[in-house]
Formats: structure tokens, sequence, C-alpha cells
């Protein structure tokens, strides 16, 4: 037996629920110095652990070489390889369940990630509706370790330093100075999507002040299209979408200010930074335990469930309500810029 423990841990998507992972890793790797891991996810998901210590990286290829069942056997001869002691699945769907299964015959020790789903199911329910908040994604990822007999304090975490610009993210942005604040428009499902002329308004506002600087994040033609119409060639609003690699990108979201995000991936890749975060809630809630880690409650700005009882409708925002489509116009533009203002500072020019 190996002097270092090895944990195995299996996260193959979405980049949410991957981005939520690095604080905890952080945590466990800084609390338990002799433990190593070994990440099993997409490949695009790898700079999120860039810098880690005792954190590695391995691509599974889900599309590729370890598709279907005969895949999933390759990934686990290839996992083999790495000797591990421990496997920790934060994914629990039938892909890692098969993985861990295998490492479990072969006299691992498993733990596998609660997902509450009967509790879940409670809090979205149209009727009997049981609206309290339930444990974080990150504390049921702790959790997990804590089965495995290494526990983590997720109250003592030190982020990472501000990442250094490279002369070609500089070319892009120019040199920092004001305040930078990133904005990210977009998510999965339209029930999550603040309405545009509202966004417009938030945009508008926010770049009337000279001292700042916004960025705006997509991905695809269509999505760089809207920005590009929220940009309305203001000198301070810069479309970072095509424009930037995905590498760049984080070098440019750990630095902001502050990140105006959906309910959505970008804002647990700024949080997973410490980035001060402000996301806007429409179908989903916080309270499913989804809210970026590390933030305070008023920066989860929310529809107004006394117009709109049924709220939250969804986990993950999948499920159309009748009536429900304007449930995020509740949320004032004004609101949203106050809360943003509260972290920018304008004597920095």
């Amino acid at each position: 037996m190996p002097k270092k423990k090895h944990i195995l841990v299996i996260r193959l998507s979405a980049m949410g629920d991957v981005a939520i992972m690095v604080p905890v890793l952080r945590a466990l790797t800084a609390q338990h110095k002799k433990v190593r891991v070994t990440v099993v996810s997409r490949s695009f998901f790898k700079p999120f652990f860039n810098g880690i210590k005792n954190v590695n990286f391995f691509a599974a290829e889900p599309n590729g070489k370890h598709k279907g069942f005969g895949g999933l056997l390759r990934l686990f001869s290839d996992l083999k390889k790495l000797h591990v002691t421990h496997v920790a699945d934060l994914h629990n769907v039938l892909r890692s369940k098969v993985i861990s299964m295998l490492f479990r015959l072969r006299g691992k020790q498993v733990a596998t990630l609660d997902k509450a789903r009967a509790q879940r199911a409670a809090l979205v329910r149209p009727n009997n509706k049981v609206f309290k908040p339930l444990l974080p994604v990150v504390g049921r990822y702790a959790e997990v370790f804590e089965k495995l007999g290494y526990p983590v304090d997720l109250s003592k975490i030190e982020f990472p330093e501000k990442q250094h610009f490279t002369a070609d993210v500089l070319a892009i942005t120019g040199p920092q100075k004001g305040n930078w604040i990133g904005i990210a428009p977009f998510a999965k499902h339209r029930s999550k999507i603040y309405p545009k002329d509202l966004m417009q308004q938030v945009i508008d506002g926010l770049a009337k002040e000279p001292g700042n600087k916004i960025f705006l994040f997509g991905a695809g033609s269509q999505e760089t299209d809207k920005l590009e119409s929220f940009a309305q060639d203001k000198e301070n609003v810069l479309v970072v979408a095509g424009k930037m690699s995905f590498k760049q990108e984080l070098q440019l979201i750990s630095n902001l200010d502050v990140m105006l995000s959906m309910d959505s991936g970008n804002a647990h890749i700024a949080a997973m930074y410490g980035v001060n975060v402000v996301t806007l809630w429409g179908a989903t809630h916080p309270f499913a335990g989804f809210a970026p880690f590390n933030q305070p409650e008023a920066n989860t700005l929310t529809a107004d469930r006394k117009q709109y009882p049924k709220l939250p409708t969804s986990v993950y925002g999948n499920k159309k309500v009748p009536g429900y489509e304007d449930a995020m116009r509740t949320i004032k533009p004004e609101e949203v810029q106050n809360v943003i203002n509260s972290y920018l500072k304008y004597n920095r020019l």
C-alpha cells in the first residue's frame, strides 16, 4: 500500500458541477497533505485544476474511445493503472456507478454522491412544496470525502492568486484599470435567462460610469450576435465570446472585480477563483444547493415568489410552467446594479 492515499474523483459533466469541485479539492489536499487526487472528467475542464497541488487530471472520452459499455471497460482498464486507493463518485450516474462498482470489486473503498432527489423533488413540486434550503452541492461533495475518511472543512480554504495576464489576453482586454465587470447573460434553459431588455438596462447603467469596463461572455455565433447587440459599440463594453480560448477566459475571469451570471457554469467558475459573484434566478432557486460557493445570500437575486408561488419550478430550469415565463421580470435592473456597485470602486483609474 503506497504511503500516499490516492483518491480517484469522478465527475464527467456538467461545467458548473465540475467547477464546484475545485474549492472542495483545494481544501481536501490542503488539509490532508498525504492525499493525492486524480480527477476524471472531460478534457475541456482540465484548466480548472491547473496549479492545485497533488491534483492530477485524467481526460475521459465518453464520446470517443470510452463510449458505450466497451468504452467503460477500457476506461476502467486505463484507470486501474493509476493504482488508486479510494474512489469518490461525485456524479452518481450510470457510467460513474459502473466504474465505481468495478473498483469496489477490486477491494477499493468507494463513496458516492447523495443527490437528494426526494428533497429536490419536494422543493420544486407545485403543490405541498417543501420550501427550505438543501445542503449545498459543495457540502454534498465534502460528505463523500468524509465517508472515505477525509473530512473537509470548507470554512478553511485559500483561493488561488489572480492569474497573470499573458500578452495575447492583454491585447484583447487592454491594461487593467478601473472596475472590471463580467456579465454572462445566458444559460442552457430560457427559464433561467434574464429578459434581454432588462439586461440591456443593467449593461447601459453600468457602462455610464467611465471607470467601469464590462466583459460579455457567451459561446457560439448566436450568443455572440446577441452580445454584440448588448454592447452597441460602447467603448467600455467588450464582447469576449469568439475572441478568447477557454484558458484565456479563465485568466480574465480570475481578475474580475465582480461577475454577473445566471444560474449557470460561469457563476461557479468565477466563484472557484474567489471572485464576487451576483446571480439571477428564475425558474430555479439557490435553495436547491447550486448557489455559487462562498457568496453572500444578498448576491442571489430571485424572482418574486409572492407573484409566482410555484417557484422554484425546476432544479435545472428545464421545465416550462404556463404563466411563469415572465417571472424574472420581478428582478429589477436597479436592484441588480446596486448589488454589483457594492463591489466597485471609482478611484482606481
